[in-house]
């Protein structure tokens, strides 16, 4: 991952990118991260800290009303186990495995809640059923 600091920061946000090719709604085919503490959320008092835990959440609870890959987003909404093999595809090709990090990220959820969402759209409703599996699916990644 890289982060572009530019000459004005902290005042402007820093552009975040994947160096990694990576299949998740929120990051473009370019590896472009698209999370609202990197645009309209941005304070300068923000420090890096909490730029990566924000970004390390977004990896965990993607939010796909909000896709800079549409595809990767229909996917997620529609055929959750369709999304989870082919980003475990992505994964095994192009980046190793990493620990559970869900535990991490729940900290942060609760620190600054609007942080690690990129819409204020309501979600799609989801059934238990469907939470229940992708929350499994989480820890198998």
């Amino acid at each position: 991952m890289k982060l572009a600091l530019g000459a004005d920061f902290p005042n402007v946000p820093p552009k975040g990118f994947f160096t990694t090719k990576i299949f998740h709604p929120n990051v473009s085919a370019e590896g472009e991260i698209c999370v609202n503490t990197l645009k309209k959320d941005w304070k300068p008092n923000l420090g890096i800290r909490h730029i990566l835990t924000v970004i390390r959440c977004l990896l965990i609870d993607p939010n796909p009303e909000s896709a800079l890959n549409d595809e990767a987003g229909k996917l997620l909404l529609e055929a959750y186990d369709d999304f989870a093999q082919r980003a475990r595809m992505m994964t095994d090709l192009y980046a190793g495995s990493g620990g559970d990090a869900k535990a991490d990220c729940q900290g942060a959820a609760a620190a600054a809640p609007s942080a690690s969402s990129s819409s204020s759209a309501p979600k799609a409703k989801k059934s238990k059923k469907a939470d229940k599996k992708k929350s499994a699916s989480l820890r198998r990644l």
